[in-house]
This record gives C-alpha cells, sequence and structure tokens, in this order.
C-alpha cells in the first residue's frame, strides 16, 4: 500500500511539475479567442520560474494562443455573410481588405486582433496561410516580450 501511494505522489508531483507550461498553454489559448485575459503575465511568471527552456516556453505560449486564433477564425467561418459589420470588426476588415493575409502578422493586438481572425475566417480567407502568417505573429511577439524580460532590449 505505501508503495502504491509513494508512486501516486511521485507520478503527481511530476504532473504538478508539468502545470506552468499547461498554465501558460491554456492562458495563451484563451487570451486569444473572445473570451478576456492575458497571456503576457503566464508567459512572464513561466520564464520567471528559471525552470524551461526559453524556446520551450514561447513555442508552448505561441501554439496555444495561435490556437485559440484559430478558433476565432472558425467562428468566423459560421458567422453569415452581412454587410453591415460592428465597429471594430469594420477595422479589422478594412486592415485584411488592405493589406491581405499581412494584415494577420498583427493579429496578437488586442482588441482589433481577436477581430482580425474572426474577419479572416469570415472573408473565407485560406486557412493554411491565415494560420501560418497568425502563428508567426504571435511568435514574434513572445520572442521579443522574453528578450525584454531577458534585459537584452
Amino acid at each position: 500500500m505505501l508503495e502504491f501511494l509513494e508512486t501516486f505522489f511521485s507520478g503527481f508531483g511530476l504532473s504538478l511539475q508539468e502545470s506552468a507550461l499547461w498554465a501558460l498553454f491554456i492562458g495563451g489559448f484563451l487570451s486569444a479567442t473572445i473570451l478576456p485575459g492575458g497571456s503576457e503575465a503566464a508567459l512572464i511568471a513561466t520564464l520567471n520560474l528559471h525552470q524551461y527552456p526559453t524556446s520551450t516556453i514561447i513555442a508552448v505560449a505561441t501554439l496555444g494562443n495561435t490556437l485559440g486564433g484559430m478558433v476565432n477564425y472558425w467562428i468566423g467561418m459560421w458567422l453569415p455573410n452581412r454587410t453591415q459589420e460592428s465597429k471594430r470588426g469594420q477595422k479589422s476588415l478594412a486592415w485584411l481588405r488592405k493589406y491581405g493575409y499581412w494584415a494577420l502578422l498583427f493579429s496578437w493586438l488586442p482588441v482589433i486582433g481577436d477581430a482580425m481572425c474572426i474577419a479572416a475566417g469570415w472573408l473565407r480567407m485560406h486557412f493554411f496561410p491565415s494560420m501560418f502568417l497568425i502563428l508567426i505573429g504571435k511568435a514574434i511577439r513572445y520572442a521579443m516580450l522574453a528578450a525584454l524580460f531577458f534585459g537584452i532590449f
């Protein structure tokens, strides 16, 4: 019985050790959806642990945030084609119409970034170029935040 408890709690301890990365992933995912949240604080907290390689932390945050952005893209795909958009949506649509896929590099921006991902789906922009540019933009943002954390800038 004691061996079972020791095995259980050592496994439980190992799973808790990874919980910072899960919290970072979930925080990144939720903050990229239309739900409120800030993944920057989770990124800084995880970097401050000095427990994981910086590249792993940036990759986990980027993956979660990109997947959240793609949820917004799919929400946009489900929206009916309307002629009247919201004010926030009009600005995002204007950016996407003017700059095309390249505007998605700025999908990390607060408020307008979520609307931009929704607008990309609504405009039926191709999935893979959209995902790639959203991923690149979010990765650059997290890399810059990590660089600021370590005092590189």
